[in-house]
């Protein structure tokens, strides 16, 4: 069984109209050279958003730009370690200087399959630093931004999962940072007056790379074939038998950066399949 990550066509794309969709407006958005973080970006490029795309990998966020450019959107790439508080800084100032910061989309992450007790530490200390220190300290300097602007609003939005919700086996620090980033994006709303919201998104299993490259570890340590691991393991509590697509996740940031979430304060878009109510 082969699954590809799915092409982006512009019909895919939720298109809002929202008078801060505009092109002096910033959408930061961290993973932007792969997966979610590039279909977030291109999403939010496509509906006028000026974004700033952060990523390690260059060449792929290269490719997310030009990606944007066919979509008639504009995508800023900046190289961006997310383990580096120099860089984070330096990506945020950056960002300020092409518009007004007003969304933040914190999407990098990764994955490691082990144990509790068999888990590395410096892979906990790695998915830590990457999937929850860096969203709050990106939060942290974006926030200022948001709060100075004309109207003192802006919006975060961080990728968690269904993992977010209830713990699988062999990804225990996947499952820690998931549920601290629906505590951030709760404790940002707390102090956010109603103007700077924050909101998570969780989702079943996408079609990243992310995801189709945890399948071979996935069967080594339960034992069973790639193919069991995708119909058993991976959508075997889902009433739908088909993995998301990274733009329709792209397009559930895009939701929740609008002018139609004005309620969605710190709460949690939860678009699973039914994997963890119908169970």
């Amino acid at each position: 069984m082969e699954i590809k990550e799915p092409k982006i066509t512009r019909d895919q794309v939720l298109v809002l109209e929202d008078d801060r969709f505009a092109p002096e407006n910033v959408c930061i958005v961290s993973g932007a050279g792969t997966g979610i973080g590039r279909a977030t970006a291109v999403v939010a490029a496509a509906n006028g958003l000026m974004t700033v795309g952060l990523d390690i990998n260059e060449e792929e966020g290269k490719k997310t730009q030009q990606m944007a450019r066919e979509m008639g959107g504009q995508v800023i790439f900046i190289k961006t370690d997310l383990t580096r508080d120099e860089d984070i800084e330096k990506a945020v100032k950056e960002a300020a200087k092409v518009g007004q910061i007003r969304f933040l989309a914190n999407i990098a992450g990764l994955q490691h399959i082990d144990s509790v007790d068999k888990f590395p530490m410096e892979k906990y200390d790695l998915m830590q630093r990457v999937m929850l220190r860096a969203p709050f300290y990106l939060s942290k300097l974006a926030i200022p931004y948001m709060k100075n602007s004309e109207d003192g609003t802006g919006a975060i939005g961080h990728m968690a999962s269904i993992h977010a919700h209830i713990c699988t086996r062999n990804k225990p620090v996947y499952n820690i940072t998931k549920f601290g980033l629906r505590a951030l994006a709760q404790s940002i709303s707390a102090e956010g007056e109603g103007k700077v919201r924050s909101f998570t998104v969780s989702t079943g299993f996408v079609k990243t790379p992310l995801a189709l490259n945890q399948i071979s570890s996935q069967a080594k340590q339960r034992g069973i074939s790639e193919e069991a691991v995708v119909t058993d393991v991976m959508m075997g509590t889902s009433r739908i038998k088909e993995m998301m697509s990274p733009v329709e996740v792209g397009n559930l940031f895009l939701y929740g950066f609008s002018r139609f979430a004005k309620y969605l304060v710190g709460g949690d878009l939860l678009f699973d399949g039914g994997m963890v109510l119908t169970y």
